[in-house]
């Protein structure tokens, strides 16, 4: 965690590791993420890259095993999100693997996860540990829509 004197607000959100609570992690990092009036394009990227990190999370780290759990923080910062989703899974053998598009462990996914958090957060760095889990944490900056006046 970062130096608390800096942030506008933050959140804590642990969830199971069960496939409904992905939609619950992207409305609530939304409703976060709304207290700063941004396009309709920006706030959809983020709950995509939220949807797709807490996804992966249930998927791949815990191979969809219910009794998991998923830790997401999200800070405001200035004019940036910084979002964290962390799992105590099996971890990632190869991160520069599964960064690539197309790669999965699962043959019924499509592989595009890391790339859609890539493409809509401006930055993603990935730390993982085999057997111990992984933590993907994304920036975005925030531009505020200018009000018309």
């Amino acid at each position: 965690m970062e130096n608390t004197q800096n942030w506008q607000n933050y959140i804590r959100l642990e969830l199971a590791s069960i496939p409904e609570n992905v939609g619950l992690a992207r409305i609530t990092i939304a409703s976060f993420v709304s207290q700063v009036d941004l396009t309709l394009n920006d706030l959809e990227e983020i709950k995509v890259a939220t949807s797709e990190a807490v996804s992966n999370a249930i998927i791949h780290g815990y191979e969809n095993n219910k009794n998991g759990k998923v830790i997401i923080e999200a800070i405001r910062q200035d004019d940036r999100l910084i979002l964290t989703v962390e799992d105590y899974g099996k971890g990632i053998e190869d991160i520069e693997k599964a960064m690539e598009p197309a790669y999965s462990t699962d043959p019924e996914r499509m592989g595009l996860g890391f790339v859609f958090m890539k493409s809509f957060m401006d930055q993603v760095h990935v730390n993982s540990t085999v057997g111990q889990g992984t933590k993907v944490t994304m920036e975005k900056i925030l531009k505020p829509v200018k009000a018309i006046n």
